[in-house]
């Protein structure tokens, strides 16, 4: 049970996930805590609220007609307020709580319709559990907890130890293997926990408001563990949380909650760019858009460029029919070789120089996943526009000053990320 033979997917773009089976799907999923919950649909149906359901039956709609899919490799985020049903969804999944009707497919496979020894088998192989809190055991050692589901399944004891210490490793804890978890931050015994959970080598992580119970900067770390971790092990993460920063750090995509309904799924720049309703554009107001809106969301197409291989009086042409005061040099594989100004254009023409003879090199470059707030300091800086290139140097687009602040302007918000 080593890591090298875990069953990963391989990260995809956003665009190519849609070509993937999705790995959860839920369908018209509903839970009612009460003793009439045929009742409490009926009046559900003709438009009574969650509130007037309970004031009419006593019986709690959790969960009513909750429709959604997750893709593998991804982190899918269920967040809302207090008693918008996220948890309860979550524990519908691995049928910690049976749902009253709808379809919870893993792979392909309903849940909902399962024998209890089915269940176990899918639990064990296929679903891993963090919870807000530890849950460790207090009388055994670190190491002996992480590895303490696999001794439940037989595993033999060489076999899993060696498991529990590669893991302890991964999640930064290799020296605390003999250590108690008393001896444990917050922070260090949730770290336990997701090693725990990633000992049967589980497909799906769920992960019900893991980190709710740290402290800020330690909920930051973990924050980050988590995305480390994800880099390297790629798994399907469904990740519950009521706080929205996290949710836009975490999520590839975030399911929206209220009153046991989906109000709308979407990425976070969809999420907050453009939202649903009322009630969303409530939930979202506030942000700081610079630490979510990227390079990538305000570029503009890198048109005119000049390349290499051109004289100073094309470069100087395309300036003027644009009206701008430079230009910037690609090679023919679009490289980003530098830029030109139009003085320097000039005098290269009079003195009957080459186009590479006066190309600025040290101009400020991003990634197209860059964060606005980290653009601005660089921008700041610079006479020129910033270039936004790709992992081979390829031009992708310009950001402009501009440009950072319309889309700002647009969005609710200013450099200073206030809304």
């Amino acid at each position: 049970m080593k890591l090298e033979g875990s069953v990963i997917f391989e990260k995809l773009p956003r665009e190519d996930l849609q070509s993937l089976q999705p790995i959860v799907s839920v369908e018209g999923l509903t839970r009612v805590f009460g003793q009439d919950p045929q009742k409490a649909l009926e009046l559900r149906n003709s438009g009574c609220s969650k509130e007037e359901i309970y004031e009419e039956t006593g019986d709690t709609l959790a969960l009513y007609d909750v429709s959604f899919e997750v893709m593998p490799g991804e982190i899918f985020v269920l967040m809302g307020l207090s008693g918008s049903g996220k948890s309860t969804l979550l524990r519908c999944i691995n049928r910690l709580i049976e749902p009253t009707g709808g379809r919870i497919l893993i792979d392909g496979d309903d849940i909902v319709g399962m024998s209890q020894d089915e269940l176990r088998a899918v639990r064990r192989r296929k679903l891993g559990m963090i919870f807000q809190s530890f849950a460790l055991l207090p009388h055994r050692t670190v190491l002996d907890n992480v590895v303490f589901g696999l001794e439940v399944q037989g595993i033999p004891e060489d076999e899993r130890y060696q498991r529990g210490e590669e893991l302890l490793r991964m999640v930064g804890l290799g020296d605390y293997g003999a250590s108690m978890p008393s001896h444990l931050s917050g922070g260090m015994k949730q770290r336990v926990g997701l090693a725990r959970a990633l000992a049967g080598d589980p497909e799906i992580l769920l992960m019900d408001e893991a980190f709710s119970a740290l402290d800020p900067l330690i909920r930051r770390e973990m924050q980050d563990e988590l995305l480390d971790l994800q880099q390297r092990l790629n798994r399907t993460i469904i990740f519950v949380t009521h706080d929205l920063d996290e949710a836009l750090k975490l999520g590839d995509r975030i399911a929206l909650m209220r009153d046991g309904e989906i109000v709308q799924v979407g990425t976070p720049e969809e999420i907050l760019t453009n939202p649903e309703n009322a009630y969303v554009e409530r939930f979202v107001a506030g942000v700081d858009m610079t630490k979510v809106l990227s390079a990538s969301d305000v570029m503009r197409h890198p048109e005119p460029v000049a390349r290499c291989t051109v004289g100073p009086r094309v470069a100087l042409h395309l300036m003027e029919e644009h009206d701008i005061g430079s230009v910037f040099v690609v090679d023919r594989g679009r490289r980003l070789k530098g830029l030109v100004t139009l003085d320097g254009t000039l005098e290269a023409v009079r003195a009957g120089r080459g186009l590479e003879e006066i190309i600025t090199t040290d101009i400020p470059t991003v990634a197209p996943d860059t964060p606005l707030t980290d653009i601005i300091s660089v921008i700041a800086g610079s006479p020129y526009p910033v270039a936004v290139v790709d992992d081979e140097n390829r031009l992708q687009g310009l950001v402009f000053r501009g440009a950072i602040l319309g889309a700002l302007a647009r969005k609710g918000g200013d450099v200073n990320g206030s809304a």
